[in-house]
């Protein structure tokens, strides 16, 4: 269902906002006066991004669209827009007030994110997600990924070295990480028919532990190389995108890369060096109160100023 009041597409500046879902966006757009002119709900596939620009512009001129979760359920929307030369604000968060007092639904949800771009509490451009420094994004959340993943099935395999029968264990446990995930790699059960052992427990066992540690090594291999991989993708991509970048004192790869997808791929939307700070979480805030004054904090952003995991 569509609302619309009376206004002349000829004259009306429009300006519109999207609540983002995963097969669905809804829609509202409003004047440069901040009436309604209308809401309907559109596929989110191209078929219905192309259809939603079409209804933005039959209202009037389409001056501006806000979008909600860009970097998610809104990224491809994103990217369409941008790319028809429509100028996008990312709307991260509703008026909670308003949502308060009217109540949520999609429709209010839209009209609320074309209002906070009307009425600029929502100002921030979006990152462009369509050049080298969104893939050096996907990387290193793949490389995360597989960090994570490799360090629980070591950890894994050790807690099952700390059950294993005596002899075994004896063997394992004084033996670094590398050399340790060989040997384990090397151990032969005595069969892979764990059913022919039920009446021979201590068999039994020792060929069950052998077996889980084997996989356990061939999975945490697995993972090793493909971190080498990522690593040797990232490292290009990084060095060729920011040679000066790596060449600072204490900036390696991680650092870097890491610079590199806050920025983004359109850097011209951080309009100042106080916005990087900001958006670094290096950025001093007030936290003075009645007794005390003249303090700052900074507006912290772990994810920055820690990397998450090292270049191994």
């Amino acid at each position: 269902m569509t609302t619309q009041l009376e206004a002349g597409p000829e004259t009306c500046t429009v300006i519109g906002g999207v609540d983002t879902h995963k097969n669905t966006h809804y829609a509202a757009a409003i004047d440069d006066h901040g009436r309604l002119l209308g809401h309907r709900e559109f596929a989110a596939n191209d078929g219905g991004y192309r259809a939603l620009l079409t209804w933005m512009h039959s209202h009037g001129t389409v001056a501006l669209i806000g979008v909600e979760s860009t970097g998610s359920f809104g990224a491809t929307l994103t990217r369409f827009l941008t790319a028809a030369g429509v100028d996008v604000v990312e709307v991260n968060r509703p008026n909670r007030l308003a949502r308060r007092m009217d109540g949520k639904s999609d429709r209010l949800d839209a009209e609320q994110i074309a209002r906070a771009v009307h009425g600029q509490t929502s100002t921030a451009t979006p990152k462009a997600k369509s050049g080298v420094i969104e893939v050096i994004r996907t990387l290193r959340v793949t490389r995360a990924s597989a960090v994570k993943a490799r360090t629980s099935t070591f950890n894994t395999l050790w807690g099952i070295i700390i059950g294993a029968p005596s002899p075994l264990r004896d063997e394992l446990i004084v033996l670094s990480k590398r050399t340790l995930v060989n040997r384990c790699l090397r151990l032969r059960p005595a069969t892979t028919d764990l059913l022919s052992l039920l009446e021979d427990s201590d068999r039994l066992l020792m060929a069950g532990v052998k077996t889980a540690l084997q996989d356990l090594a061939l999975r945490w291999k697995a993972l090793d190389e493909e971190i080498k991989i990522l690593n040797h993708q990232l490292q290009a991509l990084v060095q060729a995108s920011a040679p000066d970048l790596v060449q600072l004192p204490g900036v390696g790869i991680e650092v870097a890369g890491q610079l590199l997808v806050t920025a983004g791929d359109n850097t011209g939307r951080i309009r100042s060096e106080a916005a990087f700070a900001k958006l670094c979480g290096v950025a001093p805030q007030p936290a003075s109160s009645g007794r005390t004054s003249g303090r700052h904090r900074l507006n912290l952003d772990p994810p920055l100023i820690v990397a998450d995991h090292p270049m191994t």
